[in-house]
């Protein structure tokens, strides 16, 4: 019949909030002690954990975030720079200058030459 399967008390949701932050999913089911195809599994069965691990993530994605905005407003120009080139599609790289190597012609004569034999 099988083993029962997992389920996230209160608590351990919480803690995938948390650890959503820092721990990729493989890396949070290591830590509950189950495989990543056993987490994946839970996550399909309780909304709630596939919901705090999203949660989790965004709130880290936005605190970073916004204090990257922070020192970039400040003046910092690597913040600056790394805002623009994520969030605004800017690069630092100028196009490519290559010099073409002298191009040579070889004009052959194709007409027909008499024949003096």
């Amino acid at each position: 019949m099988g083993r029962p399967p997992v389920e996230f008390d209160s608590e351990q949701i919480k803690q995938v909030e948390h650890l959503a932050a820092v721990l990729t999913q493989v890396q949070i089911a290591d830590f509950f002690g189950i495989s990543d195809n056993t987490l994946r599994k839970i996550m399909e069965r309780q909304e709630e954990v596939s919901s705090a691990y999203k949660r989790g993530r965004a709130k880290a994605v936005a605190s970073v975030a916004t204090s990257l905005l922070k020192q970039a407003q400040q003046g910092s120009y690597q913040h600056q720079s790394l805002y623009l080139r994520t969030q605004a599609g800017w690069t630092e790289n100028a196009p490519q200058q290559t010099e073409l190597p002298p191009l040579t012609i070889n004009v052959v004569d194709a007409t027909p030459k008499p024949d003096l034999s």
